[in-house]
């Protein structure tokens, strides 16, 4: 993969922003709808829900532009946006009063359950090795996401159970939503894989000896024009 231009670059990561703050409105959509009238909106929700969108579309935009040929740099900006996801716990404890809610309440606990479900998902169908790891990660993810989804509407007021048309489109949104946070986290761990499988043919021929010429470094036989 050639490396792109900085104007590309630029690009993705401006839409990989747009993206995330447009995933981070429908989540806020979804909050307010499952909460109902006791749902309430501030400037806070910039802070604690619409930036960390920003910021984890930015990344994700950012990582598609990492070739095979990163450098070293590349690779650790690479990391970082593969934990990216977690802004989305971090930035509603900066709220005035949201750490002690979560300590004493559990308020915001869904935000953490989200941001680590989106690493776990991210790692999980990103490649790479270990397998079980991967595997491990992957199932629990996938009964996070079904739980959430469908489970979750059990403890829900009566106008938003799953036999309801509005309780079942919420259970479509509640899951794929998660589905396409999942799949955009994955996206810096697959570019991490392809650059250490495209740096391992490189180790590998710096290990193996050099190969010399026939007869070259050899001591000529005694015997040779004898």
């Amino acid at each position: 993969m050639s490396r792109l231009s900085l104007g590309t670059r630029v690009a993705r990561t401006a839409l990989g922003a747009v993206g995330g703050v447009a995933w981070a409105c429908a989540l806020r959509a979804w909050m307010a709808e499952l909460s109902g009238p006791m749902s309430q909106f501030s400037w806070g929700t910039f802070l604690g829900v619409l930036l960390p969108g920003l910021v984890v579309g930015a990344a994700v935009g950012w990582a598609t532009t990492v070739g095979a040929d990163a450098t070293a740099r590349e690779r650790r900006m690479l990391r970082w946006c593969a934990v990216a996801p977690l802004a989305f716990a971090v930035a509603p404890l900066l709220l005035p009063g949201a750490l002690v809610g979560l300590l004493t309440e559990g308020l915001g606990g869904g935000a953490v359950l989200v941001a680590l479900t989106a690493v776990a998902g991210g790692y999980a169908f990103g490649g790479g090795r270990p397998t079980w790891a991967r595997v491990v990660c992957g199932v629990a993810v996938v009964a996070i996401c079904l739980a959430g989804a469908f489970t979750g509407s059990m403890f829900r007021p009566a106008a938003l159970a799953l036999g309801t048309p509005r309780g079942a489109w919420l259970a479509v949104l509640d899951l794929t939503l998660m589905v396409v946070l999942v799949a955009a986290a994955s996206i810096p761990f697959r570019r991490l894989t392809a650059v250490r499988r495209a740096a391992r043919p490189v180790v590998e021929n710096s290990r193996r000896p050099a190969l010399t010429p026939s007869g070259a470094g050899t001591d000529p036989d005694p015997r040779a024009g004898a």
